[in-house]
Parts: structure tokens; C-alpha cells; sequence
């Protein structure tokens, strides 16, 4: 089974994502926090945490990078720990608090 349109696939590898454009959807509000930020999706009421002022740069970098990679680059991640960028991403795409966009 795939996953629906717009959310990466859990089993595509982590290249898949990292290659493509992602912002933070458009009802989606960040409030800052001192672990992160807190992520409120103003449709759904969803809530998540992001967990780490890392996540919160990249999550910010989506929209003015052209992939994934270069948001997590920018960020100043090493790239030894973007799997779990990629997992974290996943996550927001699966809750609708980051969407895919045209490259």
C-alpha cells in the first residue's frame, strides 16, 4: 500500500525526500519554545512538537530551498543525522504540518 498523495512513502528510501521541494503548509502557525517550537495546524487542531531548534531551521529553511537536502545543508545538519530529519519530516508531512510543492 502507498502512502496517499503528498506524504513520502515510510518505505522509500530517505534520497526520495531529500531530493524534493516541502514547505510548512499554509495553516500551520510555529510558536517558538525553549526545546523547539510547537507546530498548530489551525484546520485539523493538530499540535505537533518539534523537538529541537535544528528541526525548527529546517522546518523555516522548506520554503526558500529548492530540496530537503539543501534546507537540512543550510541548517547546518550533519549529514550523519539526516535520516532522522527525514523520519522527523515524515512525520509532519503524515499530521499535514508540511506539504509538498512544486520544485
Amino acid at each position: 500500500m502507498s502512502a496517499p498523495v503528498g506524504v513520502p512513502d515510510a518505505g522509500t528510501p530517505a534520497a526520495g525526500m531529500l531530493a524534493e521541494a516541502w514547505a510548512l503548509d499554509g495553516s500551520v502557525a510555529l510558536r517558538p519554545e525553549p526545546f523547539g517550537a510547537l507546530a498548530y495546524h489551525f484546520g485539523t487542531r493538530r499540535l505537533s512538537f518539534l523537538k529541537t531548534p535544528e528541526l525548527v531551521a529546517v522546518v523555516r529553511g522548506l520554503a526558500s530551498s529548492p530540496t530537503v537536502a539543501v534546507a537540512l545543508r543550510e541548517a547546518g545538519v550533519p549529514e550523519a543525522h539526516w535520516p532522522a530529519y527525514v523520519a522527523a519530516l515524515r512525520g509532519l508531512a503524515t499530521g499535514g504540518m508540511i506539504t509538498r510543492r512544486a520544485a
